[in-house]
This record gives structure tokens, C-alpha cells and sequence, in this order.
């Protein structure tokens, strides 16, 4: 018996989805790429367990954002020293809701990044996000409330976008 029966399935699988909220996380399709392989390096290394005892879509999200954050911590001289990239993008074309809030997402703290990323991308409950981060659904509303506040003040041109947002109502 293959000890690393239906990795292969549930990577076919959920690949895409997990590159999308990695590229999410990070911001950047090349650093995206890495800490998905490095995160499904893990898994493989843990899959007997992970298959016969878990979710391990749940799992692999949970392992992206801990790698992450891993990551940010690691080169958080360098966040910290260097000022954010000029804008290359021309302000009249259509995707530029999209780099505005590409650009305000990596302006939030990992965690504040990570609750919006699961609970408006990933389109999970206050619950399952505050399980996926392993916090109380309070800590997922209270950030989750940040993270929409400090969006409005670093992106004021999605105002109309955000306003549509009420972290209390979306289930």
C-alpha cells in the first residue's frame, strides 16, 4: 500500500484553491508558489496521519497562514526597512479596484490579512475561520472589523466596495 494514497487526488484537487489564498497571503505569485510547495511538503510528510484522522483542506489552510507569518517573521527587518513598491499599473484601466486592494491587503498585519482572506475569499463562517486560526469567533469579528476599518483609511477609493461590507451581518 501506497503511503501517500489520495495525496496525490487531494492535491489535483485543491490546488488552485490553495495557490489562490497562498497568492493571497502573500501577495506575489513566485512567493505564492513557494509556500505552497513548502506547505505540501508537510503534508506529505504527514498524510497517513492527516488522512485517516482529518480535514487536511483544513490543515493545509492553516499551514499556509502559519508559514507565512513564519516567513513575514523571519524577514521582518526588511518589511519594516524598505518602502512599498511605486504602483505600476495605469490608473485608467478596469482592474484597478483589484491592485488598489492588492496593494491595501499588504499593509495589514498577517493576522488581520488572514481572517479577511478566509472569511470573505475563502467565503467561510466566523466560526470555521476562528477555527481555521484556532482564536474565539469574537477575535475573528473584532479583527475582521480592523482589518475593514484600517482598509477604508489605506485605500479611501474602495470606500463604495468596503461600505457594502458589515463584518457583524455576513454570517
Amino acid at each position: 500500500m501506497d503511503k501517500y494514497e489520495g495525496f496525490r487526488e487531494f492535491v489535483s484537487a485543491r490546488q488552485q484553491t490553495l495557490m489562490r489564498t497562498a497568492y493571497l497571503l502573500t501577495g506575489d505569485a513566485h512567493r505564492a508558489e513557494d509556500l505552497l510547495q513548502t506547505v505540501l511538503t508537510r503534508i506529505a510528510r504527514h498524510w497517513p496521519k492527516l488522512a485517516r484522522d482529518g480535514n487536511p483542506e483544513a490543515y493545509a489552510r492553516r499551514a499556509l497562514i502559519n508559514e507565512h507569518v513564519s516567513w513575514l517573521r523571519r524577514r521582518r527587518t526588511d518589511i519594516l526597512t524598505s518602502s512599498p513598491p511605486e504602483p505600476a499599473y495605469d490608473p485608467e484601466s478596469a482592474g484597478l479596484h483589484r491592485m488598489v486592494l492588492q496593494e491595501a491587503l499588504l499593509r495589514l498585519t498577517p493576522r488581520q490579512r488572514a481572517v479577511l482572506v478566509l472569511r470573505f475569499y475563502e467565503d467561510l463562517s466566523v466560526e470555521e475561520t476562528a477555527e481555521a486560526l484556532g482564536c474565539s469567533p469574537g477575535t475573528v469579528k473584532s479583527q475582521t472589523h480592523y482589518a475593514l476599518g484600517r482598509l477604508r483609511v489605506l485605500a479611501p477609493e474602495l470606500a463604495d466596495l468596503l461600505s457594502e461590507v458589515d463584518p457583524v451581518e455576513v454570517p
